[in-house]
This record gives structure tokens, C-alpha cells and sequence, in this order.
């Protein structure tokens, strides 16, 4: 297959219904497993997909399918689609910060070393149009305007919007939440008791029942003693 084939499931829902292909030739063509397409088949799986035309869409042509229904062994070849370049994800460009807002970035680089640890380095250069080796001068204040950096939301500086900024961070959360369970690294749930070597010894009270028995002990002894002074 020279090029990938749009809604390869609803492609396949179509090709099981609308002709004599094999499920290896179909499964083929549209990047599945030859038992999906059997599932597609038997009414188990994709029953709520329509079905699309691959030659109405340009995927296919009708000599192509025509070949391949006269011949099992015959693979499918796929044609490029007049839509395949739409649909084609764009490579993102580099961020422009405008002149008035680079001076910002620092503060919004204090805001992340803050808040927000977990983000690597390459993340913070990334959304917010940053070096490396301004964010390592921030961290170790050896940034030239270093006196007058203060930490303050990327968002309200205007260098990313709140979904960009709550997809950086929760993607980095995820990335430390699964190192700290590779390195058998457990967060403590709720408050912890202080130690004591922090709080000091505390003498255990004595408990009210031995309490109680001392002092009838002492009571009968006081009275005893009175008793020999009598006579």
C-alpha cells in the first residue's frame, strides 16, 4: 500500500459490503487485521459506521477493484486522495513572541520553576519561545535582569493560552507520576504524624483503673498506720 487510506474502517465497512474482496485483500488495503474485518462482516464490530466509497473519495479506482475481485491474490493499490492533502497534519511552526512581550518571559520562566518543576526544560522552551540557557540563567540567577524577575502566569503574560499551559503540565504530572512508580516512589496520602525525636518525649499517663487501685492502696495502708498509733 503506497499511501494510507482515510477511515480505513469505514473504507473497509464498505469494501465487505459492496464487493467479492477477501478479508486478506481488504484487511490489506485498509491497514487492519484480516479477523477485524471478518468482525466487520459477522455485525461485531464498526456496526455503527458508514460506510465509505474509496473510489468516490479517489483512494481507489474501479480497474484497480475490478482486478482485485477477479483475482484473490491480487493487492489492492491505493491512489493518492484528492483529500489526503487537507487532511495531512501541518508541522507547527516556531512560536513568535512579540518584541513587547520577550521581555516577559523570564517572569513566566519563574512562574514554571515555581509552580510547575516537573516541566522539562525542552517543554518550557517550547511554549513559550525560549532558550535552554535563558531558562538555566533564571534558574540559577544569573540572569542579567535576575533583581527584577518575579514569577507571574505565561498565561497572563500573554505567551500561551490556559489550554496550552494545562496540557504542558498535566503531560509533564504524568511523565513524573510514572518515573516516581518506576523508581518505586509512593506520595503520602493525607497529613503524617510528626516524629517523635521532633516533638519531644511524651511520659505515658497512668492509666484510671491503676490510678484508682494506688489510691486505695494508699488509703488502707494510712488507715493501717493509724491503727498501730492507737495503740
Amino acid at each position: 500500500m503506497s499511501t494510507d487510506v482515510l477511515m480505513p474502517k469505514a473504507t473497509a465497512v464498505w469494501l465487505v459490503d459492496n464487493t467479492s474482496l477477501t478479508f486478506e485483500q481488504i484487511a490489506e488495503f485498509c491497514g487492519l487485521h484480516p479477523l477485524e474485518v471478518k468482525g466487520i462482516a459477522d455485525g461485531e464490530v464498526a456496526r455503527d459506521i458508514r460506510g465509505a466509497d474509496p473510489i468516490a473519495n479517489g483512494q481507489l479506482t474501479r480497474e484497480e477493484l475490478d482486478a482485485a475481485e477477479r483475482n484473490a491474490k491480487h493487492r489492492l493499490v491505493a491512489q493518492k486522495s484528492r483529500h489526503a492533502e487537507y487532511l495531512k497534519p501541518q508541522k507547527k511552526t516556531p512560536r513568535y513572541t512579540p518584541v513587547s512581550r520577550r521581555q516577559d518571559r523570564p517572569d513566566a520562566i519563574a512562574w514554571f520553576l515555581r509552580n510547575h518543576p516537573e516541566v522539562a526544560d525542552a517543554q518550557l522552551a517550547r511554549i513559550l519561545g525560549t532558550t535552554k540557557a535563558t531558562i538555566d540563567q533564571v534558574r540559577n540567577r544569573t540572569h542579567w535582569n535576575s533583581a527584577n524577575i518575579k514569577p507571574v502566569d505565561p498565561v497572563t503574560l500573554g505567551l500561551s493560552t490556559q489550554m496550552e499551559l494545562d496540557a504542558v503540565v498535566k503531560k509533564a504530572a504524568e511523565k513524573k507520576a510514572r518515573d516516581d512508580k518506576r523508581k518505586g516512589i509512593v506520595e503520602p496520602e493525607g497529613a503524617t504524624l510528626i516524629p517523635a525525636s521532633e516533638t519531644g518525649v511524651v511520659e505515658e499517663e497512668e492509666p484510671a483503673e491503676e490510678a484508682a487501685e494506688t489510691h486505695d492502696d494508699h488509703t488502707a495502708e494510712s488507715v493501717f498506720h493509724d491503727d498501730d498509733d492507737e495503740d
